[in-house]
């Protein structure tokens, strides 16, 4: 017996010494790693919409879900306007949609008002960029904080 027991390990060892190292890459640190950074992209990206702070009136509307990037007209509580996060001057503003849309009257243009701005001021603004001859023109509002 002492002889069959000595004759299996010499046989696994001289195994071992024929196969050499093991060259096989470990994915999994970096499946790990990659999975990390997707949650912290899924989680952040909401965040980076438009740059250009506005506190938006609360709504109970239903919330839009589309797919194609639509052009965002800001006005903050200075007044001042921005297209996505780029300050245009307000008589400037219809040239400027129009370079960027390359004349697309069906370009979606979303509308965002601070609600420390008067209403007014975001009518005329929509109003000029209808009258421009822009068809999708649409306002942004948020959503209660009950209702998230």
């Amino acid at each position: 017996m002492a002889g069959g027991h000595f004759h299996s390990l010499s046989r696994k060892s001289s195994r071992r010494r024929n196969t050499g190292f093991n060259s096989s890459i470990n994915i999994t640190p970096l499946v790990d790693v990659m999975l990390v950074l997707l949650i912290i992209f899924m989680v952040t990206a909401p965040m980076l919409t438009v740059g250009v702070p506005v506190d938006l009136p609360k709504t109970q509307a239903a919330q839009m879900n589309d797919s194609i990037e639509p052009l965002v007209v800001s006005i903050n509580a200075k007044g001042e306007t921005y297209i996505q996060e780029a300050l245009v001057p307000i008589s400037s503003i219809i040239d400027r949609l129009k370079a960027i849309t390359n004349n697309n009257t069906e370009a979606k243009i979303y509308v965002r008002g601070d609600r420390k701005i008067a209403y007014g001021k975001v009518m005329e603004l929509m109003g000029a960029i209808a009258a421009a001859g822009f068809q999708k023109v649409s306002l942004i509002a948020e959503l209660p904080s009950a209702t998230r």
